[in-house]
Order: C-alpha cells, then sequence, then structure tokens
C-alpha cells in the first residue's frame, strides 16, 4: 500500500535528455568554426604565395629582359664606335647628328641603370636601341653609295691621266724623232794616237808607249739642222773598259736623252752651218801612258749618239 501511495502522490517528469548531446553540438560548432579559420587561412596563405610567385616570375622577366636589352645596346654601341674609328666619313656623318645620337644612348642608358624600370621603360628603351641600330646600318649604306661613288670618279680620273699620259707619250715621241732628225750626224770618224817628236812634228803611231795623245776626228752634218753652236761631247774607252776622264783636264759628265749621265773624256763647242759639212778635230792629252788595247770612241750631241770608232794599240818592241 505505501508504494502505491507514494507513486500517486508525485507527478511524472517525463524522460529526461541526456547532456552529452548537447556538449557535442557545441563541439561541433566550434570544430566547424576552427576548420573554417583554418581553412581561410590556409586559402589567404596560398594567394598570398601564389601573389609572391606571380611578382618574383614578372620580376626576374623583367631584370631578363633588362639583360637581353642591355647586351644588344651594349653590341649596338659597340658596332656604332667600331665603324667611326674605321671610316673618317662615318665619324662626320655621325658628328652631323651627335646631339640626337647622344640622347639616344643617354635615354636607354637611363632606363638600363634603373632596377625598378618597367616593361613599358624597357620596351622603349628596346625601341631606342632598334632605332640606334638602323640609323648605323643608314651610315654604312651612305658610306657604301659614296665609296661607290669615288671608285667611280677614281676610275674617270685613272682614264683620263692615262689618256693625258697617252697623249703625252706620243708628244714626248714626237718630240724626241724632231730632236733626233735636228741631231748631227758624225761621220769619217778617226781616233789617232800620236806621239809628240822633240822637234815639235806630230807623228801617228800604232804602239802604246809612243803614244803622246789621243787625236778624234770627223765630220759633222746634217741638212735639217739649223745654224749655230752646238756643243760636242767625246768618251773615249780604254782597253780595260775605264772611261778615259780626268776632271783636272776638263772631262765630266753630260746628260743622255734618257735621262741618265754618263762621262766624257772632252767636249768642244762647234760653229756649225747649216747644210754643209763641218770638220772637227778633238784632242785628249792625258796626265799617264796610255795602255795596249782596243780603244773605243763614241761621239754625242743634245744626249744622242752620233758616231762611234776604235782604234788599237800595240804594246811594243825594245826599238820601237
Amino acid at each position: 500500500m505505501a508504494e502505491n501511495t507514494f507513486n500517486a502522490g508525485t507527478p511524472n517528469p517525463g524522460p529526461e535528455k541526456p547532456k552529452s548531446s548537447k556538449n557535442g553540438l557545441i563541439y561541433g560548432i566550434l570544430i566547424a568554426a576552427l576548420v573554417g579559420t583554418w581553412g581561410y587561412m590556409y586559402y589567404d596563405k596560398s594567394q598570398t604565395s601564389r601573389e609572391i610567385a606571380t611578382k618574383e616570375n614578372q620580376l626576374d622577366t623583367l631584370t631578363e629582359s633588362r639583360n637581353q636589352i642591355q647586351s644588344e645596346y651594349e653590341a649596338a654601341s659597340a658596332r656604332l664606335d667600331d665603324l667611326i674609328s674605321q671610316n673618317s666619313r662615318m665619324d662626320s656623318l655621325v658628328k652631323s647628328k651627335d646631339k640626337e645620337i647622344a640622347d639616344m644612348k643617354g635615354r636607354i642608358t637611363s632606363i638600363l641603370s634603373n632596377k625598378n624600370a618597367t616593361s613599358a621603360q624597357l620596351a622603349e628603351a628596346r625601341r631606342l636601341i632598334e632605332e640606334l641600330k638602323s640609323k648605323t646600318e643608314g651610315y654604312v649604306q651612305t658610306i657604301e653609295r659614296l665609296e661607290g661613288e669615288k671608285i667611280v670618279l677614281a676610275g674617270e680620273r685613272d682614264y683620263a691621266r692615262k689618256e693625258r699620259d697617252s697623249v703625252t707619250t706620243v708628244k714626248d715621241s714626237l718630240g724626241k724623232r724632231v730632236d733626233l732628225g735636228s741631231v748631227l750626224h758624225a761621220s769619217n770618224i778617226k781616233l789617232s794616237p800620236i806621239n809628240l817628236r822633240k822637234n815639235g812634228k806630230e807623228e801617228v803611231t800604232t804602239k802604246a808607249k809612243r803614244a803622246d795623245m789621243m787625236r778624234v776626228s770627223f765630220d759633222l752634218d746634217n741638212r735639217i739642222a739649223t745654224t749655230g753652236d752646238k756643243e760636242i761631247y767625246v768618251a773615249i774607252t780604254a782597253p780595260d773598259g775605264s772611261p778615259l776622264a780626268v776632271e783636272a783636264l776638263g772631262s765630266g759628265r753630260f746628260t743622255l736623252e734618257d735621262g741618265t749621265e754618263k762621262l766624257y773624256t772632252v767636249k768642244k763647242t762647234v760653229s756649225y752651218q747649216s747644210g754643209g759639212i763641218t770638220p772637227v778635230s778633238m784632242d785628249w792629252k792625258q796626265n799617264s801612258d796610255f795602255k795596249p788595247g782596243d780603244y773605243s770612241v763614241e761621239i754625242y750631241q743634245d744626249g744622242f749618239r752620233i758616231g762611234n770608232g776604235k782604234v788599237s794599240l800595240k804594246k811594243g818592241g825594245l826599238f820601237n
């Protein structure tokens, strides 16, 4: 009975919910929030890393581009300087545009020296370098054209000079012919060894030991030669091939028609009468004995040889 009374007097509260389910909900919310925070932090860090990587790639690209442009600029500038140093015409052409080129180089150098140069500035530098290259090639083409004109002019000058030289040669040739035509002719040439006797008489000899002097005699003639004084040179050669010439005795040098010089033994100014025959005699008495052998004589006028002859001297015996 007692048990029934207690049950009747106490209200029934119904079944209680377990506390563990509430805690699990809270934990779930907290975990979800934590995971979301971590996810956001991971996402933000990933975005930041990607941005840094992108900026680094952009920076590397700009640096590589700047280095490439720097190399191109150095090559273009070196080519221009090399052309200027090798060609005076190039130097004068560049000097006429000094300020323009200096401004271009200054702007390029300013951009390339800026480590923070933008891609737009580097593009400007590349454009200026290409313009510098274009100007250099333009200068080269101008020089080649001028050199071509120079070659043509040089060829024309050479042709004109050859024509002039040809005319001069013909003129000189004609002049020489005229000169040669007016040169006298020597004939009846004799080279006579003379022995001077004590009584003053002269005697022709064939013995070297008895010869005191050489006498050259000949006749001058020429129908077209003008009347007047003519300088005649006589060159005697000894048997050993040496010229008989002693300056103290009146010997010297004269000029041949080809411009070379020759020693003469004696010379004489002859009064020539046009159209006639003029006999000439010239003596050579040297300060040493004549040697045996063949002696030759050559006669010259106005640089031309007009005659020659020869005589032999014998050694001579004891009683000759």
